[in-house]
């Protein structure tokens, strides 16, 4: 044991993941404590609250087993991550605890894993390429380096297959050093599996945190925090390119609503604590470039709309923080299109600054531009085509209804197949310049 460690036996109460300890003479918020039970157990957990002499804790494992008479380990130290290069190609849970069946690396440094904010006077503008092999993204709504992109999803659509296609396809067209940091909450058994198997036919460039359905839900808010920590030293002192990908962010916030509702806060939005936005964001803001620093983290958070319900507080502030959005369509799924990528509520503020001559191609814009043009006309012309039949139109308009389809079978469609920039570049000219005139 260090000089700097005491122990208490004061613990007065136990309440789901908290824990209270009494007549506490020395402790500071963001401390972690080594909780002792009886049985000789021990759990970690951090500071989350001081008044006086009382000190609530937030267990980071499974309370089930404590009891008043538990020892508490005050270490004078803030939770930290092992960092190191070896983590790549390592799968972890919530906790940082491998589970790939190889023994733990030695860290090469600890780090916060709350990291260090970026001073906005040395953040450089995101920018450059991130080849996602979605066209949908690629060529229409393009992911660049240091740009956060959410994926707002609704139950039942298959957001898990685009993440894992996301997860296996994701490159920099330009090469260089890339690495995936995937990031899993609250997954169910058969998720689980499925995510263990993408990531068993990986080539390694990717370190993996999983946090299971059935594990202690303090693991669903360190996962996201423990995998910045390793993205960000990457990122910033090995110059890596990262891609932060998170599913699922929903599931997140559920467990800080929990968390809240057990340390009897008083309720926001739908009973999510008042200060979500502000969490949020704290994990959203990591993402970036620093000028004169190689390396950058861009990230793809996935979100599930409760109940279809995009103006559900988890969607509306992240929608706040982040760049743009790529939404799922519940009626593309039905049709059999995948991935079911809806383009015209779709957004990349930042894709501008990451296409035409020297990144992708210089006709990019100009491509995008008149796709989005003809497929919204085509969208639009669908509810007259419901009330008068496709007989009852001009030809221009039955042109750009044709459009429409073709646009979302054979462009948005891929199915399991990997698009380069290139294919996706040329397919999207093929298809406009077929149409080209016959609409209005």
């Amino acid at each position: 044991m260090r000089l700097s460690e005491h122990i208490y036996k004061t613990v007065a109460s136990i309440r789901g993941p908290l824990l209270f300890a009494e007549r506490i003479a020395r402790a500071r918020i963001g401390e972690v404590v080594r909780i002792a039970c009886p049985g000789g157990d021990t759990v970690e957990g951090e500071i989350l609250k001081i008044e006086g002499e009382t000190v609530l804790i937030q267990v980071f494992g499974e309370t089930r087993g404590l009891s008043l008479g538990a020892s508490v380990v005050f270490t004078d130290q803030v939770k930290k991550a092992p960092l190191s290069e070896e983590a790549i190609g390592r799968i972890f849970d919530g906790s940082f605890t491998p589970i790939d069946g190889a023994p733990m690396y030695a860290a090469k440094r600890w780090g916060a894993i709350t990291g260090a904010p970026i001073n906005p006077t040395s953040r450089a503008r995101p920018e450059e390429f991130i080849e996602t092999g979605i066209t949908s993204i690629d060529l229409l709504n393009t992911l660049v380096k240091g740009q956060k992109l959410p994926i707002f999803s609704c139950a039942g659509l298959p957001a898990k297959e685009m993440a894992a296609a996301i997860l296996r396809n994701a490159r920099l067209s330009a090469g260089g050093s890339f690495v995936t940091v995937f990031v899993a909450l609250g997954l169910p058994h058969h998720e689980f599996s499925f995510y263990m198997d993408v990531l068993a036919g990986m080539q390694g460039n990717f370190v993996a945190f999983i946090n299971r359905a059935g594990e202690p839900v303090m693991g669903r808010l360190l996962a996201p925090r423990l995998g910045l920590a390793v993205a960000e030293y990457l990122a910033f002192t090995h110059g890596m390119d990262v891609l932060v990908l998170i599913t699922d962010m929903t599931n997140y916030c559920d467990a800080l609503r929990e968390v809240s509702t057990a340390r009897e806060e008083l309720p926001g939005r739908r009973g999510y604590p008042g200060y979500m936005y502000s969490d949020l964001a704290s994990l959203y803001e990591r993402a970036g470039r620093i000028k004169g620093v190689a390396g950058s983290v861009t990230m793809l958070p996935v979100v599930t709309m409760p109940e279809d319900d995009v103006t559900h507080p988890i969607p509306d502030l992240t929608g706040y923080i982040t760049e743009g959005q790529i939404v799922l369509s519940r009626e593309l799924h039905r049709r059999g299109i995948f991935p079911p990528v809806d383009v015209l509520p779709c957004l990349s503020r930042l894709m501008q600054r990451g296409i035409g001559a020297g990144r992708t191609r210089e006709d990019h814009r100009a491509i995008a531009d008149t796709l989005y043009k003809l497929y919204a006309k085509g969208r639009d012309l669908r509810r007259l085509e419901a009330i008068v039949g496709r007989e009852g139109m001009a030809e221009g308009d039955r042109a750009l209804l044709d459009f429409a389809e073709q646009m979302e079978h054979e462009l948005v469609h891929q199915g399991d197949e990997r698009r380069a920039i290139a294919e996706s570049l040329d397919k999207g000219a093929a298809l406009a310049a077929k149409f080209a005139g016959r609409g209005t």
